[in-house]
């Protein structure tokens, strides 16, 4: 197996290299996704002089089944959920609701973590790259 990138930092800069068309533009601004995305994210931004936020995301996991994911929620009170997923295993609401609870708690716990109390950067208008330090199941 080989590897396309030495780390982080090489895979940022790498990345920036394609995404010059961005650069210095008042209209977009970097969103990293913690933990592994920010360092990437951090690579883009400085090379294209672009402001930077988190995007925290958290997945919903299936009761029991906590790896495979009936949704998400993300900063900014956004929630998707898979409701041909959540119908066909027979999932509640009532579950879905206290999963929810428990991943906002953290959601908040993790933003104030990382933000320190500091308001996340206006994404309304705006050209955004969302930067992650990977693909998986997401």
């Amino acid at each position: 197996m080989s590897t396309i990138f030495h780390d982080r930092t090489d895979a940022g800069q790498k990345l920036a290299i394609r995404l010059t068309t961005y650069s210095h533009r008042a209209d977009t601004l970097v969103l990293g996704l913690p933990r592994g995305g920010v360092p990437v994210a951090y690579e883009v931004a400085h090379t294209l002089d672009l402001p930077l936020d988190l995007y925290v995301v958290r997945k919903l996991g299936v009761p029991g089944r906590e790896e495979l994911a009936m949704g998400a929620i993300a900063s900014g009170g956004v929630r998707v959920l898979n409701d041909t997923l959540i119908s066909s295993l027979g999932i509640t609401s009532a579950q879905v609701a206290t999963v929810t609870a428990l991943e906002t708690a953290e959601l908040a716990r993790r933003e104030l973590d990382y933000r320190g109390g500091r308001p996340p950067v206006a994404v309304h208008g705006r050209t955004v790259l969302l930067i992650d330090d990977g693909m998986a199941t997401g």
